[in-house]
């Protein structure tokens, strides 16, 4: 199966993988697992509460892992699930979350942020519409699978 893929797809992989793991390297040294890093990321980017839905789909981690992280969550009075209409839930930071997100995600989206700025204006634009467009042609892809 060797040679299938092409130098640059093998280089896009090394990226992505390099990316994920510099990710799981934050993680680790803002003490906390790589799901609910990315649970308290998603809160964060929507202000300080989230639908439960848009946690799995934004953050891509499984209904599961969510449920199991924000069960550890509320047990350390980080989080708090409050009825949202219907069957729908809020995942809410208490008093406690909001600190340990400004400790934590916040300086890493604080990084982030720092990085794109230093770029110029065009090459963020230009990243942001391929990385838009490479996703958009796999999705596409996909579905023939």
């Amino acid at each position: 199966m060797a040679g299938y893929t092409t130098k640059e797809m093998q280089r896009f992989n090394y990226l992505i993988s390099e990316t994920n793991a510099a990710y799981h390297e934050a993680a680790l040294k803002l003490g906390m697992s790589d799901s609910i890093m990315q649970i308290l990321y998603t809160i964060c980017n929507s202000g300080d509460s989230c639908q439960l839905g848009e946690i799995c789909s934004l953050s891509g981690i499984s209904k599961q892992t969510v449920n199991s992280a924000l069960r550890k969550l509320e047990a350390g009075e980080i989080v708090y699930l409050k009825a949202s209409g219907g069957r729908k839930k809020r995942v809410c930071l208490t008093d406690k979350g909001r600190a340990l997100a400004a400790g934590t995600v916040v300086k890493l989206m604080e990084i982030e942020n720092s990085i794109l700025e230093s770029w110029p204006k065009e090459e963020v634009e230009q990243y942001l519409e391929l990385t838009r467009k490479y996703l958009e042609a796999l999705r596409e892809k996909m579905r023939g699978l």
